[in-house]
């Protein structure tokens, strides 16, 4: 029996982080050699409930949010932020798609508009979701020899840069938002993740967070 007191082992999750800053190093300098643009991909979803954060308010009188909210209706997302060849510019792209949820034809359509947007090798980091597995999915990779996927390790959120990217957007740009619709709150949306777009510093600050070997 191990004596009460001696040192736990390191954590998966921690070993996880070790070996894929090892993989991402090797990734890294691929990326370079092959002068691919690096595209981390993610999910999420936004609801009409609001995301309820401090404000500012008259002493003495409670701000009250009022919402229509209802569990079954939300705004599904896929999102990523791309970084050049030369790692000097980086982008974010966001889609929405209200009432429905992500699948394959969405993942497909989405990775289509990522070759068109950007010339070159592509590498596409994203997590184990079961729909980046799909059969349609793999089989689109397949014939593109402009895409090279790479899969983050399991329950490693923290490790892709679009995470903090909807953490950011839900927490900030849409905290305390009612919307009246999913409708609303889809073109609202749009409009608040597509300032990401001309806010370097914050997509830089976003692939920081991560820890990820990857020199801004």
């Amino acid at each position: 029996m191990p004596q009460a007191g001696a040192a736990r082992p390191a954590t998966r999750r921690g070993r996880h982080r070790t070996l894929d800053s090892v993989r991402l190093e090797t990734d890294k300098k691929n990326a370079r050699q092959l002068k691919a643009t690096l595209v981390f991909l993610d999910e999420t979803g936004l609801l009409l409930t609001p995301l309820v954060r401090r404000t500012w308010g008259l002493r003495g009188e409670t701000t009250v949010l009022v919402h229509n909210a209802r569990r079954d209706r939300r705004v599904s997302a896929i999102g990523v932020i791309t970084i050049s060849p030369t790692r000097r510019r980086l982008r974010s792209y966001v889609h929405l798609h209200p009432n429905i949820s992500i699948k394959q034809p969405e993942i497909i359509k989405f990775l289509r508009q990522q070759l068109r947007h950007h010339r070159g090798q592509l590498i596409v980091i994203w997590d184990r979701l079961n729909v980046h597995r799909g059969a349609a999915v793999k089989a689109f990779i397949r014939k593109r020899a402009r895409i090279r996927v790479e899969e983050l390790p399991t329950y490693a959120p923290d490790l892709n840069p679009v995470e903090a990217m909807w953490g950011h957007g839900k927490g900030c740009k849409l905290a305390n938002y009612c919307p009246d619709s999913v409708e609303e709150l889809a073109e609202t949306a749009h409009e608040k993740f597509t300032e990401y777009q001309h806010q370097q510093n914050l997509l830089k600050s976003f692939v920081r967070q991560t820890k990820l070997p990857i020199r801004l």
